[in-house]
């Protein structure tokens, strides 16, 4: 069934990757962009001008939408960003999720991240307070949990494969390394594009490995 599709953070490192899949397989999708920002979003994709940080700016042209794909955040997390998963991915997350409520969204898909995690923590614990809210919201919802996402510009935690392959074969570490795997750019918009196809009925949850499994399909 064709989809008609708001995504927000359309112009980042996953969003260009995801809007031309969810195109070719024949949906309608809309792109919320920053004023003179429309060139980066692919030809067939309606454009949408206005602010992540600010859900006012977009509300009144959520009618007629039944996905919410929200992928706006801080690029490149660090440890030294804290201040800015506050400012940047809670706010827009928290907005996104109270509009598309009062705009009757049928799913909401939200990037999160793997949790919980030994490292990164300002960052984890915003992305679970943005799960919070989105439980408490009362939309059908999918939550996506990447770790790490392995692409072009993206690709130094490869060294750490051989550590995540010996770390799968001690009991005490197998778990962590399987929650917390690295996954790949085109794994991830498979899995968005399959939970678009695929409305949640309440929150559904996909980890790394669900990640993989779903990303193991064809475009």
């Amino acid at each position: 069934m064709q989809r008609r599709i708001f995504v927000t953070g359309g112009t980042g490192y996953i969003g260009r990757a995801l809007i031309p899949l969810l195109l070719h397989r024949g949906h309608q999708v809309a792109a919320l962009v920053r004023q003179g920002s429309g060139t980066k979003v692919k030809p067939g994709c309606e454009i949408v001008t206005g602010n992540a940080l600010d859900a006012d700016s977009y509300k009144e042209r959520l009618g007629g939408y039944d996905t919410f794909i929200h992928l706006a955040g801080v690029p490149h997390p660090s440890p030294a960003k804290a201040r800015e998963f506050v400012e940047v991915d809670l706010r827009s997350a928290q907005g996104a999720i109270r509009v598309a409520a009062n705009a009757g969204i049928q799913h909401f898909i939200y990037l999160s991240v793997a949790q919980p995690a030994p490292v990164m923590k300002a960052y984890v614990d915003v992305r679970a307070a943005c799960e919070a809210s989105l439980r408490a919201s009362g939309l059908n919802a999918t939550i996506v949990r990447p770790w790490y996402v392995l692409g072009p510009g993206h690709r130094w935690p490869v060294i750490l494969e051989p550590l995540y392959r010996g770390a799968a074969f001690i009991p005490l570490l197998r778990e962590g390394a399987t929650r917390l795997g690295l996954v790949t750019l085109d794994q991830m918009v498979l899995t968005l594009a399959a939970a678009t196809e695929d409305i949640a009925t309440g929150v559904r949850v996909f980890e790394v490995p669900d990640i993989r499994r779903l990303g193991a399909a064809t475009v």
